[in-house]
């Protein structure tokens, strides 16, 4: 079929379509591990940014929610798709490290390149010896990757500890440890193996293996952020071999286009909007969007969710206020718990916003607030 004659997805639709999947058309049931297993790893690099985003999609959660998932080791931050951090359950954890393992190598062999001594000449690091000796100290307690470095630096000398460190990231799985990204607690970005934190460690793919692992996780991606294209699958994880894992979904997935011509994939036998949820986007809730948000940066083409124009604040760790599912406004707000003050949601809106927005976007606003300070704070524009 050509790609004329598939069914069209016009722009609104697909906003539609992503704030369901998303689970922010409406807040959902379940708990911290529900969310995480949907969205295949929350988005997690900055500490607290997590607590936000379960917060919008989840009904009734409570900052003690996240805190006690991970000091009990039912998630965890890790670093999977794109080399950054996510929160993931056991299960997913130990599945896509071994999908990307590949990826995380290949971009470590790229970061290792450019390792230079103080004298600005390049230093040869070899991954599979500092793989060797990186894994019995972080097998035995958490270390940070600073320390770690100057622990192993001998045979790689003078290469910096801390790109050494760095380095360990892509060639031995980690599990970053509480406190770290805790609500209420401060801790440094300290690391341990899987093995230690789990009691397993990845299982290595071969390439029958690795086409069918790849060809389940498009589905679970379409079924959490579709209908896309193979380039927003392949943006989102940062691996290669994706279009061979859709290729051999066959009839597993159904095609459409966008309003650009692309082909979009969706779960065979699906349909693209759930009616019992808003449909239309100017019917959408308004939702408040942490820094580096999957909404936002699960896909390659984000004209769904952000305006060209705005584009680069989404790479920047901007904070988005979805209205009518597209990101019409910032905000800033202190988080962690680690202040005693009432919080101030601070909105700087991206384009003029009537008077209806005004009051949603200060509702959600001092709901937000509340739920930042464990009391009612306040709202501000810019």
């Amino acid at each position: 079929m050509r790609n004329a004659d598939l069914p069209l997805l016009d722009d609104e639709t697909l906003t539609a379509a992503t704030a369901q999947r998303q689970h922010l058309a409406a807040r959902t049931t379940g708990d911290v591990e529900t969310i995480a297993t949907h969205l295949l790893g929350l988005q997690a690099q900055e500490p607290y940014e997590a607590f936000v985003g379960l917060w919008s999609r989840l009904g009734g959660f409570a900052t003690a929610d996240l805190t006690a998932a991970m000091d009990e080791r039912r998630v965890a931050r890790t670093h999977t798709m794109r080399r950054t951090v996510h929160l993931h359950t056991r299960a997913d954890a130990l599945a896509l490290r071994a999908i990307h393992d590949e990826m995380l190598r290949r971009r470590t062999a790229d970061i290792v390149r450019q390792v230079r001594g103080a004298d600005g000449v390049t230093i040869p690091v070899d991954l599979d010896v500092l793989e060797r000796l990186a894994r019995p100290p972080l097998d035995a307690a958490p270390r940070q990757l600073a320390d770690l470095g100057r622990e192993i630096a001998e045979p790689f000398a003078p290469a910096p500890p801390r790109s050494l460190g760095d380095a360990a990231i892509g060639v031995v799985p980690l599990v970053q440890v509480p406190p770290r990204g805790t609500w209420g607690r401060r801790g440094p970005a300290a690391y341990t193996t899987y093995g230690a934190w789990w009691g397993e460690e990845p299982l290595a793919l071969g390439e029958t293996d690795a086409l069918a692992e790849r060809s389940g996780v498009v589905l679970r991606y379409l079924a959490a952020y579709g209908p896309a294209a193979t380039a927003d699958v392949r943006a989102w994880s940062g691996a290669s071999g994706f279009p061979e894992a859709v290729a051999a979904l066959g009839d597993r997935v159904q095609r459409y286009r966008d309003e650009r011509g692309r082909v979009l994939l969706d779960v065979g036998g699906r349909e693209v909007l759930d009616p019992s949820l808003p449909n239309r986007a100017a019917d959408l809730p308004v939702r408040f969007l942490p820094a580096f948000d999957n909404a936002v940066l699960g896909y390659h083409d984000r004209s769904r969710v952000i305006d060209d124009e705005h584009k680069p604040l989404s790479v920047g760790g901007a904070r988005y206020v979805l209205v009518a599912g597209r990101a019409t406004a910032t905000w800033t707000a202190p988080l962690g718990g680690l202040t005693e003050d009432p919080v101030t949601v601070e909105v700087t809106p991206l384009r003029r916003l009537t008077r209806g927005e005004r009051a949603a976007v200060r509702e959600e606003g001092h709901a937000l607030a509340t739920f930042l300070g464990g009391r009612a704070g306040r709202v501000t524009f810019d």
